[in-house]
Formats: structure tokens, C-alpha cells, sequence
């Protein structure tokens, strides 16, 4: 198994509207659709799909909306493990304007600390080349068995805000972290403190300002953002991941590895799913040299 994702998976409603509602009054949507979401479903249906061997495990409720889950990940080249969360599935309800603007409505949460038995995912963190790890709770316990293990950590802490502590074990256990720069005021000083602190890599996205990173020597990295046609911006920032993680395991440069992520995560903005469904290494490597005028190779 190359990559072990654990946590973050969803049954989502999203309602798209012109504009978000000022009044309370009868609202018309524009569009409308039930699917699969939260961040670690994109970023294992990305990774999937690039042909990574991916994993990917997850709580879910034993309902009609855990099963449609499950039937979606069947089709997928992604092997999907659940847990049964006694809450339910987790379900959000994402409200979209023509700007590609979210508000999530969290209608049923997970269970903070369900009775799980840990042994299989000590096995599958032992086993994996790296962890990818989202900030749901019940993830927290897989960061000291991957250092035990001595298995890569790459989290993402999303829009974190510099302060809030719920995300502090997830930072500090990162070798290889990514954030949104959406709340965070200073995302360059704060990358550098975690480089300070010894994480190999920061990543921050910027959503149509591109992306930055700075690396374990220091050297500050900036990308603008690759234009697409949006259609949904649901999963851009997990494509994102998934595209960088990607070019990484090639061993490619991290400005390569940034471009590879802004064109996944673009693809998945022009479409309806968090993984565009043509997503491929084929698909991605002719993104890239139509884009940047040369192909992409091991020696970039």
C-alpha cells in the first residue's frame, strides 16, 4: 500500500444558488445534488484515480447514506474501510453561489470518540509508505502509531486560524503540512515556525491566487493558480493535496509538484465531483505540457 488516508467522509446535500439568501423567504436553487464529500473522500478518489494504492478508512453510519458510500467507493480504485458511527453518517448540507462560495450546514456530526478497535489501522499505518491524516478526532491516536511505525505524516488542517487548538496535534505531528490560507493571517511566518519546528514541508493554498510552500531548507515557493472553467468548488484543496502528493512520490520538484496541484485541483472545479472523472496521470501530465509548454519528467 503506498498512502493510508484515514478520516473525513460525508453524505452531502449541495444546493446551488446565484446568490447566497439576505431575507427569510422562499428561495429558488439553481442546481442541486446529493453525493459524496468531506475532505478525505476527495483527496483518496484524487489519489485513486492518479493510480495510487490508497486506502482509505472512515466512519460511517450503518443508514441508506453509509451504503451509498459504499457503493460509490466500489467503483472506485480505492479500498474503502468503515466504521459504523452509532451518530449516524455524517452529513453536511453546502449552500454555493456563482462565486464558488460554501457555506456548510452540518446537519448530522460524527461521533467525537466512538469505540473503534485500533488494531487494523496500527496494521494499515505500518504498512502504508506515508499517512495521510484529516483533523477528525478519532484520527488522533494514528499519530503516535505512525511514530512509532516511523510512517510520514501528511495532514491538512484546512482553513485553521493560527489559534485554535483543536488542530495542535495534527500540526505537530505533520512532516508534510498543508493549510488554506483563507483564515490564517500571516500563512508565511506560520509555515516557516513548522519548518522551525521540523516539518519537511508547508504547503498553503490561496484559492485563486495559487499556492505557496516553503521547504526544509528554507527556499519560499509561489504558483498561481491554473484557470478552469468552474463548475463546483467542492474539493479543490483535497485535489490539490492529492495532485502535490502525486509529483511527489515521481520525485519531482516542488514547483512542479505545486503545478500538479493547481491543475488537479482545477479539474476537479470544472466539474461536479471532488475528483474531475477523467482524472489521470495521462490527463494530468497533458495538462501540464499544454500549460507550461514542456512535459512532465522525472527530471523537472
Amino acid at each position: 500500500m503506498d498512502v493510508f488516508v484515514a478520516g473525513g467522509c460525508s453524505w452531502d446535500a449541495i444546493v446551488y444558488l446565484d446568490t447566497f439568501p439576505e431575507r427569510t423567504e422562499t428561495h429558488f436553487a439553481r442546481d442541486f445534488q446529493e453525493t459524496l464529500g468531506s475532505s478525505g473522500s476527495g483527496k483518496a478518489l484524487n489519489l485513486g484515480q492518479l493510480g495510487v494504492d490508497t486506502r482509505f478508512h472512515a466512519m460511517i453510519g450503518d443508514d441508506r447514506y453509509g451504503e451509498a458510500i459504499r457503493e460509490r467507493f466500489e467503483a472506485e480504485p480505492v479500498a474503502f474501510e468503515a466504521d459504523i458511527d452509532p451518530n449516524g453518517t455524517e452529513r453536511h448540507v453546502n449552500l454555493m453561489n456563482d462565486a464558488g462560495e460554501r457555506i456548510s450546514i452540518f446537519v448530522v456530526t460524527p461521533t467525537q470518540e466512538p469505540d473503534i478497535g485500533y488494531e487494523r489501522l496500527e496494521q494499515w499505518v505500518g504498512e502504508a509508505d506515508l499517512l495521510v491524516v484529516n483533523p477528525v478526532n478519532y484520527t488522533r491516536p494514528l499519530l503516535d502509531i505512525a511514530a512509532e511505525r516511523a510512517t510520514p505524516v501528511w495532514a491538512d488542517i484546512h482553513d485553521y486560524d493560527g489559534d485554535d487548538p483543536y488542530f495542535d496535534d495534527f500540526i505537530e505531528a505533520a512532516d508534510y503540512l498543508f493549510l488554506s490560507g483563507e483564515s490564517i493571517g500571516d500563512p508565511e511566518a506560520f509555515m516557516r515556525k513548522r519548518i522551525d519546528a521540523g516539518a519537511q514541508l508547508a504547503v498553503c493554498t490561496h484559492g485563486s491566487d495559487g499556492a505557496t510552500a516553503v521547504t526544509v531548507d528554507g527556499r519560499y515557493f509561489e504558483v498561481p493558480a491554473a484557470e478552469f472553467d468552474m463548475v463546483d468548488t467542492n474539493g479543490a484543496g483535497d485535489a490539490f493535496f492529492a495532485g502535490y502528493l502525486y509529483g511527489h512520490r515521481q520525485g519531482l520538484s516542488v514547483e512542479t509538484n505545486l503545478r500538479l496541484g493547481t491543475l488537479a485541483g482545477g479539474l476537479a472545479v470544472s466539474s461536479w465531483e471532488l475528483a474531475h472523472p477523467e482524472l489521470s496521470p495521462d490527463r494530468l501530465a497533458d495538462e501540464y505540457e499544454r500549460r507550461y509548454g514542456a512535459p512532465l519528467t522525472e527530471r523537472q
